[in-house]
């Protein structure tokens, strides 16, 4: 029993307290608390309008939040901050294999031990990330802590921009699709234009039935001058002969005015029907292309007028003390499960004697 308690309990515990004690070097430790906030400014219209205030702070926003605490603990992060200060050097020390990390160790390996030497504490309820970043010195522990922070806010600011670019990217395309059509809507209207040299088929129309009003005028007074002159004179008197060919030429013109305006062909109404269809669709594409900008930038605006930005309510501290290793709680932990393992090997054990 002697021996067994020797070998399970006390020299498992005597080479945990004698590594802890004896060749564990001290560790710092840095601490920082932050949060993701969003902004919302008031716009224009809403100054215009008499709202007082010219900025209002949301609450936390918990999706960013707990993407932010998963990232914090990847191995993106990890890398990141490798880059910045050189990790496997840092917590490069060979005196102390158990904390230390070696230079030579895989990205895996890295991603790991940053997950041990960082510790991150999310409060789901507030919205508050407390950060933890332990290192040989204290100037490394604070260093680790604030390349975190660097980079948790370079991530939050990658969010907003994906959010902002996500809010406007609908609106982008319509706006798009509405400046393509408005462009060939006035493409068609300008090459009807240009092939019947007109540029409003109903103002020169009203052209074309003033020339027939006074044709008709002239007419009426030709009729009245042939009238005047019949009762008095022949047939073969000269200012009836005159007096009827002029009504005959005025006839003559009169109707080859009133076909151009009816009947088959490329006549007024076939180009007046053309040009108030093309008419109606530049129209039409023209107000939906001021829907769409209004839209666009109605989207711009609320996309700019909310932002996310890290809130660092603690800054990283600069211990003067070593935390860590927890000698003492380490080697009380070794010695009660130690000596759990050898309670149940004799229970098991006098169990098993008792039975024969």
């Amino acid at each position: 029993m002697a021996g067994g308690f020797l070998a399970f309990v006390a020299l498992p515990t005597l080479a945990t307290g004698g590594y802890l004690f004896g060749v564990a070097q001290d560790q710092f430790a840095s601490t920082a608390g932050f949060a993701v906030r969003s902004e919302e400014t008031s716009t224009a219209l809403g100054m215009l309008s008499g709202l007082s205030g010219l900025t209002s702070v949301s609450g936390t926003v918990g999706s960013d939040s707990n993407i932010l605490y998963e990232y914090i603990q990847s191995q993106e992060m990890a890398l990141r901050v490798d880059a910045r200060l050189n990790l496997r050097q840092t917590y490069a020390v060979p005196d102390d294999p158990v904390f230390a990390l070696d230079p030579a160790t895989s990205v895996e390996g890295l991603t790991r031990f940053w997950r041990r030497v960082v510790t991150v504490d999310y409060d789901h309820s507030t919205g508050l990330i407390t950060l933890s970043a332990h290192a040989f010195t204290a100037a490394d522990a604070r260093a680790v802590a604030r390349a975190v922070i660097e980079e948790s806010s370079i991530k939050v600011n990658a969010l907003t921009e994906v959010a902002r670019a996500d809010a406007t990217r609908y609106a982008k395309t319509d706006l798009d699709q509405a400046a393509t059509r408005l462009s060939a809507a006035r493409v068609a209207l300008t090459q009807f234009r240009s092939a019947s040299q007109i540029v409003d088929p109903a103002d020169d129309i009203r052209g074309q039935m003033g020339i027939v009003h006074t044709l008709e005028a002239q007419k009426a007074a030709a009729m009245v001058d042939l009238n005047l002159i019949g009762p008095a004179a022949q047939a073969s008197d000269p200012r009836i002969i005159n007096a009827q060919r002029r009504i005959e030429v005025i006839d003559r013109l009169i109707a080859q005015e009133r076909a151009r305006f009816g009947g088959g062909g490329d006549t007024y109404s076939t180009k007046l029907g053309e040009f108030e269809r093309l008419g109606t669709e530049h129209e039409f594409a023209e107000r939906a292309y001021i829907a769409a900008l209004t839209a666009y930038d109605n989207a711009r605006a609320e996309a700019q007028r909310k932002s996310r930005y890290l809130a660092t309510y603690v800054a990283p501290t600069l211990a003067e003390t070593a935390e860590y290793p927890r000698r003492t709680t380490l080697t009380a932990t070794i010695f009660g499960f130690a000596l759990l393992l050898w309670g149940i090997a004799l229970l098991v054990y006098y169990s098993l004697r008792d039975r024969r």
